[in-house]
Protein backbone atom coordinates (compact mmCIF):
# COMPACT_ATOMS: atom_id res chain seq x y z
CA UNK A 1 0.00 0.00 0.00
CA UNK A 2 2.88 2.36 0.72
CA UNK A 3 4.20 2.04 -2.83
CA UNK A 4 0.72 2.67 -4.23
CA UNK A 5 0.38 5.77 -2.05
CA UNK A 6 3.73 7.16 -3.23
CA UNK A 7 2.86 6.57 -6.86
CA UNK A 8 -0.46 8.36 -6.47
CA UNK A 9 1.21 11.25 -4.69
CA UNK A 10 3.82 11.64 -7.39
CA UNK A 11 1.19 11.41 -10.12
CA UNK A 12 -0.25 14.68 -8.79
CA UNK A 13 3.11 16.47 -8.75
CA UNK A 14 3.25 19.98 -10.19
CA UNK A 15 6.84 21.04 -10.96
CA UNK A 16 5.99 24.72 -11.34
CA UNK A 17 4.11 24.77 -8.03
CA UNK A 18 7.04 22.92 -6.46
CA UNK A 19 9.39 25.77 -7.42
CA UNK A 20 7.05 28.27 -5.76
CA UNK A 21 6.80 26.17 -2.59
CA UNK A 22 10.56 25.74 -2.37
CA UNK A 23 10.94 29.52 -2.35
CA UNK A 24 8.02 30.02 0.04
CA UNK A 25 9.38 27.50 2.55
CA UNK A 26 12.89 28.96 2.42
CA UNK A 27 14.79 25.95 1.11
CA UNK A 28 17.88 27.84 -0.04
CA UNK A 29 21.36 27.61 1.51
CA UNK A 30 21.36 28.80 5.11
CA UNK A 31 17.56 29.12 5.26
CA UNK A 32 15.38 27.24 7.74
CA UNK A 33 14.14 24.74 5.13
CA UNK A 34 17.48 24.21 3.43
CA UNK A 35 17.43 21.23 1.09
CA UNK A 36 13.77 20.35 1.49
CA UNK A 37 12.21 18.77 -1.61
CA UNK A 38 8.71 19.55 -2.87
CA UNK A 39 6.45 17.83 -5.38
CA UNK A 40 4.09 20.78 -5.66
CA UNK A 41 0.89 19.50 -4.02
CA UNK A 42 -1.45 21.80 -2.12
CA UNK A 43 -2.70 20.84 1.33
CA UNK A 44 -6.30 19.94 0.31
CA UNK A 45 -4.96 17.27 -2.06
CA UNK A 46 -2.73 15.87 0.67
CA UNK A 47 -5.65 15.83 3.10
CA UNK A 48 -7.71 13.88 0.57
CA UNK A 49 -4.94 11.31 0.24
CA UNK A 50 -4.60 11.06 4.02
CA UNK A 51 -8.26 10.05 4.25
CA UNK A 52 -7.91 7.57 1.40
CA UNK A 53 -4.86 5.94 2.99
CA UNK A 54 -5.83 6.31 6.65
CA UNK A 55 -5.59 2.53 7.00
CA UNK A 56 -1.83 2.58 6.24
CA UNK A 57 -0.19 0.76 9.13
CA UNK A 58 1.81 2.70 11.69
CA UNK A 59 5.15 1.21 10.63
CA UNK A 60 4.71 2.27 7.00
CA UNK A 61 3.41 5.67 8.08
CA UNK A 62 6.59 6.18 10.09
CA UNK A 63 8.66 5.19 7.05
CA UNK A 64 6.76 7.78 5.02
CA UNK A 65 7.40 10.39 7.72
CA UNK A 66 11.15 9.90 7.26
CA UNK A 67 10.97 10.81 3.58
CA UNK A 68 13.11 13.65 2.16
CA UNK A 69 10.00 14.84 0.32
CA UNK A 70 7.98 17.47 2.17
CA UNK A 71 4.54 16.35 0.98
CA UNK A 72 5.23 12.75 1.99
CA UNK A 73 6.14 13.86 5.50
CA UNK A 74 3.00 15.99 5.72
CA UNK A 75 0.87 13.13 4.40
CA UNK A 76 2.32 10.78 7.02
CA UNK A 77 1.58 13.26 9.79
CA UNK A 78 -2.00 13.81 8.63
CA UNK A 79 -2.52 10.05 8.55
CA UNK A 80 -1.18 9.89 12.11
CA UNK A 81 -3.67 12.59 13.13
CA UNK A 82 -6.58 10.60 11.70
CA UNK A 83 -5.36 7.40 13.35
CA UNK A 84 -4.84 9.19 16.66
CA UNK A 85 -8.29 10.78 16.71
CA UNK A 86 -10.12 7.56 15.84
CA UNK A 87 -7.92 4.98 17.52
CA UNK A 88 -8.07 3.29 20.94
CA UNK A 89 -5.92 4.47 23.84
CA UNK A 90 -3.07 2.07 23.07
CA UNK A 91 -2.79 3.24 19.47
CA UNK A 92 -2.94 6.91 20.50
CA UNK A 93 -0.06 6.36 22.91
CA UNK A 94 1.96 4.61 20.19
CA UNK A 95 1.37 7.43 17.71
CA UNK A 96 2.29 10.03 20.32
CA UNK A 97 5.57 8.24 21.05
CA UNK A 98 6.28 7.82 17.34
CA UNK A 99 5.67 11.52 16.76
CA UNK A 100 8.13 12.57 19.45
CA UNK A 101 10.68 10.00 18.30
CA UNK A 102 10.67 11.56 14.84
CA UNK A 103 10.77 15.29 15.51
CA UNK A 104 13.85 15.65 13.29
CA UNK A 105 11.51 14.98 10.35
CA UNK A 106 8.79 17.35 11.61
CA UNK A 107 10.98 20.17 10.44
CA UNK A 108 8.81 22.88 8.93
CA UNK A 109 6.22 25.24 10.38
CA UNK A 110 3.33 23.71 8.41
CA UNK A 111 4.19 20.19 9.57
CA UNK A 112 4.17 21.38 13.18
CA UNK A 113 1.17 23.68 12.95
CA UNK A 114 -1.16 21.12 11.36
CA UNK A 115 -0.39 18.35 13.83
CA UNK A 116 1.27 19.28 17.15
CA UNK A 117 -1.89 20.31 18.99
CA UNK A 118 -3.87 17.37 17.59
CA UNK A 119 -1.37 14.75 18.73
CA UNK A 120 1.03 16.10 21.37
CA UNK A 121 -1.43 18.57 22.89
CA UNK A 122 -4.35 16.15 22.79
CA UNK A 123 -2.32 13.38 24.42
CA UNK A 124 -0.90 15.65 27.13
CA UNK A 125 -4.17 17.36 27.99
CA UNK A 126 -5.06 15.09 30.93
CA UNK A 127 -1.53 13.91 31.65
CA UNK A 128 1.75 15.22 32.98
CA UNK A 129 2.91 18.10 30.79
CA UNK A 130 6.62 17.98 31.59
CA UNK A 131 7.36 16.96 28.00
CA UNK A 132 6.13 20.34 26.75
CA UNK A 133 8.61 22.20 28.94
CA UNK A 134 11.39 19.86 27.85
CA UNK A 135 10.55 20.55 24.21
CA UNK A 136 10.38 24.30 24.90
CA UNK A 137 13.98 24.18 26.14
CA UNK A 138 15.26 22.08 23.23
CA UNK A 139 18.07 23.23 20.97
CA UNK A 140 15.90 22.07 18.06
CA UNK A 141 13.78 25.02 16.90
CA UNK A 142 11.02 22.76 15.61
CA UNK A 143 10.70 21.04 18.99
CA UNK A 144 10.32 24.46 20.58
CA UNK A 145 7.58 25.28 18.06
CA UNK A 146 5.91 21.94 18.78
CA UNK A 147 5.85 22.87 22.47
CA UNK A 148 3.98 26.16 22.01
CA UNK A 149 1.68 24.96 19.21
CA UNK A 150 0.74 21.85 21.22
CA UNK A 151 -0.87 24.18 23.75
CA UNK A 152 -3.42 25.20 21.11
CA UNK A 153 -5.31 22.07 22.13
CA UNK A 154 -5.59 23.41 25.68
CA UNK A 155 -6.68 26.82 24.43
CA UNK A 156 -9.43 25.22 22.37
CA UNK A 157 -10.61 23.57 25.56
CA UNK A 158 -10.61 26.75 27.65
CA UNK A 159 -7.22 26.64 29.35
CA UNK A 160 -4.38 29.13 28.94
CA UNK A 161 -1.96 28.29 31.77
CA UNK A 162 0.44 26.13 29.72
CA UNK A 163 0.45 28.55 26.80
CA UNK A 164 1.39 31.47 29.02
CA UNK A 165 4.06 29.49 30.83
CA UNK A 166 5.70 28.21 27.66
CA UNK A 167 5.45 31.57 25.91
CA UNK A 168 7.32 32.97 28.91
CA UNK A 169 10.08 30.41 28.41
CA UNK A 170 10.34 31.38 24.75
CA UNK A 171 10.35 35.13 25.31
CA UNK A 172 14.08 35.39 24.53
CA UNK A 173 14.12 32.86 21.70
CA UNK A 174 16.34 33.89 18.82
CA UNK A 175 14.20 32.64 15.94
CA UNK A 176 11.47 34.58 14.18
CA UNK A 177 9.41 31.41 13.62
CA UNK A 178 9.17 30.95 17.37
CA UNK A 179 8.21 34.60 17.85
CA UNK A 180 5.37 34.16 15.35
CA UNK A 181 4.12 30.93 16.93
CA UNK A 182 4.20 32.35 20.46
CA UNK A 183 2.46 35.55 19.42
CA UNK A 184 -0.19 33.56 17.56
CA UNK A 185 -0.92 31.40 20.60
CA UNK A 186 -1.09 34.46 22.86
CA UNK A 187 -3.59 36.01 20.45
CA UNK A 188 -5.66 32.81 20.60
CA UNK A 189 -5.65 32.97 24.40
CA UNK A 190 -7.22 36.42 24.21
CA UNK A 191 -9.64 35.37 21.49
CA UNK A 192 -10.81 32.02 22.86
CA UNK A 193 -10.11 31.94 26.59
CA UNK A 194 -9.50 35.15 28.49
CA UNK A 195 -8.39 38.53 27.16
CA UNK A 196 -7.41 39.52 30.71
CA UNK A 197 -4.98 36.58 30.83
CA UNK A 198 -3.36 37.67 27.59
CA UNK A 199 -3.09 41.28 28.74
CA UNK A 200 -1.65 40.14 32.06
CA UNK A 201 1.11 38.39 30.14
CA UNK A 202 1.68 41.43 27.96
CA UNK A 203 1.82 43.73 30.96
CA UNK A 204 4.64 41.60 32.33
CA UNK A 205 6.60 41.02 29.14
CA UNK A 206 5.65 43.46 26.39
CA UNK A 207 8.72 45.71 26.83
CA UNK A 208 11.12 42.84 26.19
CA UNK A 209 9.06 40.71 23.81
CA UNK A 210 10.45 40.38 20.28
CA UNK A 211 8.52 42.81 18.12
CA UNK A 212 7.16 40.06 15.86
CA UNK A 213 5.78 38.17 18.85
CA UNK A 214 4.15 41.32 20.15
CA UNK A 215 2.65 42.19 16.75
CA UNK A 216 1.09 38.76 16.42
CA UNK A 217 -0.21 38.82 19.99
CA UNK A 218 -1.98 42.18 19.68
CA UNK A 219 -3.25 41.78 16.12
CA UNK A 220 -6.90 41.79 17.21
CA UNK A 221 -6.59 44.72 19.61
CA UNK A 222 -8.12 48.10 18.79
CA UNK A 223 -5.71 50.25 16.79
CA UNK A 224 -5.08 52.70 19.63
CA UNK A 225 -4.12 49.89 21.98
CA UNK A 226 -1.91 48.23 19.39
CA UNK A 227 -0.05 51.49 18.84
CA UNK A 228 0.37 51.98 22.55
CA UNK A 229 2.00 48.57 22.95
CA UNK A 230 4.17 48.99 19.88
CA UNK A 231 5.36 52.36 21.12
CA UNK A 232 6.30 50.80 24.47
CA UNK A 233 3.46 52.64 26.18
CA UNK A 234 1.19 49.77 27.07
CA UNK A 235 -0.72 49.87 30.30
CA UNK A 236 1.36 49.50 33.42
Amino acid sequence: MLDKLKKELRAQADPEKAKILQRFFKTGPGEYGQGDIFLGLVVPKIRALSKKYACLDTRDTEILLRSPIHEERLLALLIFVLKFEKGPARERAKIYRTYLKNTEYINSWDLVDLTADRIVGAFARDRDKTILYKLACSENMWERRIAIIATFHFIKNGSSAETLAIAGLLINDAHDLIHKASGWMLREVGKRVDIAAEEGFLKKYYKKMPRTMLRYAIERFPESKRKAYLNKKGRQ
